[in-house]
């Protein structure tokens, strides 16, 4: 797929998608469309089936209207080279430039491979001049201000004195609030002069605080690296720090909720992994042998190496202790010589949620009511009164996503640890060179680039928890590469709006990924916001 040069004026095509291949580095382009520019084309075809979803977002209505299309808003791309047209209209009501937004969804053998293209355009739109008629008192002698020929060289001469004060005007005044700044500025670095040598004297280094502006979702700025925030509890993680608990360790710290191995019935495999396995498991009472209970088991196979049990079994003590309707903790293990440790979590029958959602959107073409947006909007407030809960406790859960949540057919969402999450969904988890397998996808600038983890840093997962809800379990930023994705945050960049999804719920994401920490809401405050959209959603039900 590529665009035409005629749209741009180009001296050379350029491609999108080359022989299967996705160009990043093209799609990066967030090119300026001139103002006589009124037409995009696009070349595009396929060498098998691909059906295509269409979609737009212009963040100035009142500048330009909404783009349109000479093909329909979705179906299959052409086997054939063909070419399609976006006309980006102006309204002529005020000068803008407009920021255009064009997705592309593209899902390949029958919605088993998702593929999004986001192609970005700046388009420039001028105010129309408009004739108006000036009342003079011969009224044989009227005539237009904007007509060059017939206006009269004194009022061009008023007109030109007067715009020259106005920008001498301005001028001064930038310079006066420059200097202020300047100067506001000179008395700070003075400040933290002191303050570090004062902390240097001391043996202690003294972290200088930064605010970052925080743009709009898809918008490049020029943002400074930031710091932690000193309004949340930070914990810096250093690597490798479950890999130094030993497995006797952790067992020692699970051993008050071990129970016999015969308590407990294996039944069907619900997930599995390289070296780690979910079960649907039976709990047989420890007092009623006749009273018994469903359970999820985790467990590893034979393969599973001695770090790999002792990862799972540190992890999964996360949220022991806990107890809220939304959190779903362990409650027994079995940690018996020559046998591998089971883990043992209360069962939800329909599993986990990153699971259950993408299920949803195989019947979505089926079954459209599958799932309500009011539905989702629910499960959004219920995991966000589990990590409000976790907050008050000051417990940071460090790797909140759907596929650590799961969910049950009354649709009661309840958050879990992570314990062989990196093993059942390794595409969500990548290394950095440096041997650790993180969510890049999921987190937050600060504990991508400094290793920190806050409150603040879940907040910004459970926005991208909340994308994952409104997209039906599709993967963030799948087109970065996770390498880049630091950089990419850093320049103000960030999922596209999921296409259905109300501006106002769009909106609380955004504001999740507020580059400075102290940005961003508190959970309880977004427990608040999502309620009252949620209510406000029933009232048109």
């Amino acid at each position: 797929m590529r665009c035409s040069p005629c749209s741009l004026g180009l001296d050379a095509e350029l491609y999108y998608v080359r022989n299967d291949l996705i160009s990043h580095y093209a799609l990066s382009f967030n090119l300026l469309v001139p103002s006589e520019t009124n037409f995009l084309h696009f070349t595009w075809h396929a060498k098998s089936k691909v059906e295509y979803k269409l979609g737009f977002q212009v963040d100035n209505f009142v500048a330009m209207d909404m783009p349109q299309v000479n093909i329909s808003a979705q179906g299959e791309v052409p086997r054939t080279l063909s070419v399609f047209r976006v006309e980006l209209s102006c309204t002529g009501k005020v000068d803008s430039e407009v920021m255009i937004l064009m997705q592309l969804n593209l899902t390949v053998n029958s919605s088993k491979n998702f593929t999004v293209l986001n192609f970005k355009r700046r388009k420039m739109c001028y105010k129309k001049l408009e004739e108006v008629k000036t009342s003079a008192l011969d009224k044989n002698t009227s005539r237009t201000i904007y007509d060059p020929v017939h206006a009269a060289p004194t009022t061009s001469t008023r007109v030109f004195y007067i715009s020259v004060g106005v920008c001498c005007a301005v001028i001064f005044l930038v310079a006066i609030i420059l200097a202020v700044l300047h100067l506001h500025s000179m008395k700070r670095i003075e400040l933290d002069d002191s303050i570090s040598a004062s902390s240097s004297s001391q043996g202690l280094s003294q972290p200088s605080t930064q605010t970052t502006q925080y743009l709009r979702a898809d918008t490049p700025n020029n943002a400074t690296p930031i710091t932690s925030s000193s309004g949340y509890p930070t914990l810096r993680i250093e690597k490798n720090d479950l890999r130094s608990v030993t497995l006797l360790e952790a067992k020692a710290k699970v051993k008050d909720i071990a129970i016999s191995r015969e308590r407990i019935t294996l039944k069907d495999v619900l997930q599995e992994g390289t070296f780690g396995r979910i079960f649907h498991g039976i709990l047989v009472d420890e007092k009623d042998p006749n009273k018994e209970k469903q359970a999820f088991v985790k467990t590893v196979k034979d393969q599973a190496s001695e770090i790999q049990v002792t990862m799972m079994l540190t992890e999964s003590c996360k949220l022991r202790g806990l107890h809220h309707r939304n959190l779903l903790p362990i409650t027994h293990v079995c940690i018996e010589e020559g046998e591998k440790p089971l883990v043992i979590l209360p069962y939800m029958n329909w599993g986990n949620l990153k699971l259950f959602l993408r299920q949803c959107k195989l019947v979505e073409a089926n079954n459209p009511q599958a799932i309500s947006q009011q539905d989702l909007v629910h499960m959004a407030i219920q995991i966000a009164c589990g990590m409000s809960y976790l907050a008050r406790r000051e417990v940071i859960h460090k790797d909140l996503a759907a596929r650590n949540c799961v969910i049950d057919d009354t649709l009661q969402v309840k958050i879990t640890d992570n314990a062989l999450s990196r093993d059942l969904f390794p595409m969500d988890y990548h290394c950095l060179g440096d041997n650790e397998n993180r969510p890049v996808r999921w987190m937050a600038l600060e504990s991508l680039v400094n290793n920190e983890f806050s409150s603040a840093s879940d907040v910004w997962a459970f926005g991208v928890t909340l994308w994952e809800l409104m997209t039906l379990g599709q993967t963030p930023y799948v087109d970065i590469d996770p390498f880049e994705m630091a950089a990419y945050l850093k320049d103000g960049y960030r999922i596209a709006q999921p296409i259905n999804c109300p501006d106002e719920l769009f909106a609380v994401m955004a504001c999740c990924w507020a580059l400075d920490p102290e940005e961003r809401p508190k959970f309880q405050q977004l427990v608040q916001c999502l309620t009252e959209f949620h209510a406000a959603l029933g009232a048109y039900v």
